[in-house]
């Protein structure tokens, strides 16, 4: 029959038998599944919420000043330029004899991107940059569908229908984006994510820890790769898991320091209302914002008070507070918020 591969599988009530043929069935079935709009849509939504949050608000979103004084449209262009340049080199290193060598190709990857990383946390600020990197891979990801996998499935459908024998190295091409896929899906997720861990795209070192979260999602997904196949090392697990650990210990927010600042709620009021209340208020007056982010409002006493953790933690321990740091909160402002919170965050 020229089954490669099945599934026995029991799922939602019903018993499932998939079979993968190694090239293609001796006579194609009235009606063909075609896997495509999955990926299509998934891209289609990400990029247009890429553009809403980021591009069209680049000024608040991606510039930060401290890492490079960049317009807004500078910003935005080094955004695409990532994802277009992303998937050019990816597919023409795949056209490339080092597409034939699994292992030699994946840590050539592994190390572009790694690189692309260091290169967009020293040009956009550190969520903008985690989030281009993930849509660069999320982008080579349906590029590999619509540009590769998509056709050559065409080319073998229409082979078969004109009574040809399919050429098996289309479903050899498809087979390996496929796999490279795959491994991009953990790293991917997490950077999707990524945004509520300010802890790591406000880290000095932000592109070695994201390096580290990538690595461990690749060792992760390779044993389970390796199970399907009924191997089971459990070495790669271990890895993968040595590795998070070890970086949750290395990113641990570090003991309380004294705090050098006068427990003043008047002083802590007024640095709130000058740096924070733009967003973080009823009716915010920074542009791009038509509510405060998240439902924190900080434009009275009780707002500063009842989010006295939240100041603490995003102002002062993360330094992720304010966005891009755009309104220029000091050291010495951040102290003072500081010896407030230590104080126990009282009005009085």
């Amino acid at each position: 029959k020229g089954v490669a591969g099945e599934l026995w599988a029991v799922h939602g009530g019903g018993f499932y038998n998939p079979q993968k043929y190694l090239v293609a069935p001796a006579e194609l079935p009235a009606e063909l599944h075609w896997f495509k709009w999955e990926a299509y849509s998934t891209w289609l939504s990400g990029f247009a919420l890429l553009v809403i949050v980021y591009w069209l608000n680049a000024q608040a979103m991606m510039v930060d000043r401290s890492v490079a004084d960049l317009s807004a449209w500078q910003a935005v262009g080094v955004g695409f330029g990532s994802l277009v340049a992303g998937w050019v080199v990816y597919d023409l290193l795949c056209r490339s004899p080092l597409g034939r060598h699994d292992l030699a190709f994946g840590v050539v990857v592994f190390a572009l991107l790694v690189g692309a990383a260091w290169g967009l946390t020293h040009v956009l600020g550190g969520r903008a940059a985690y989030i281009h990197v993930g849509a660069m891979i999320g982008t080579i990801m349906v590029a590999n569908v619509a540009m590769v996998i998509i056709p050559g499935q065409r080319r073998m459908v229409e082979a078969m229908r004109t009574g040809l024998k399919p050429d098996p190295v289309y479903g050899i091409r498809g087979k390996q984006r496929s796999v490279h896929n795959n491994y991009f899906t953990l790293p991917v997720l997490f950077i999707m994510i990524s945004n509520h861990f300010a802890m790591t795209y406000r880290h000095p070192h932000a592109w070695a820890v994201l390096a580290v979260i990538m690595a461990a999602g690749v060792f992760i997904r390779h044993f389970f790769n390796l199970r399907h196949k009924g191997r089971v090392e459990w070495i790669y697990p271990a890895v993968g898991v040595a590795l998070l650990l070890g970086l949750a210990v290395a990113l641990a927010p570090p003991r309380p320091a004294a705090v050098a600042g006068v427990a003043d709620f008047a002083l802590v009021e007024t640095i709130i209302r000058q740096r924070c209340v733009s967003c973080h208020a009823t009716h915010p007056t920074q542009p791009g914002f038509a509510s405060a982010p998240a439902g924190v409002m900080l434009d009275d006493a009780n707002g500063i008070v009842r989010n006295a953790p939240r100041i603490y933690q995003q102002a002062v321990q993360l330094k992720a507070m304010p966005l891009a740091n755009m309104t220029n909160m000091t050291d010495a402002e951040r102290a003072q918020l500081a010896a407030w919170f230590e104080a126990g965050a009282k009005t009085q």
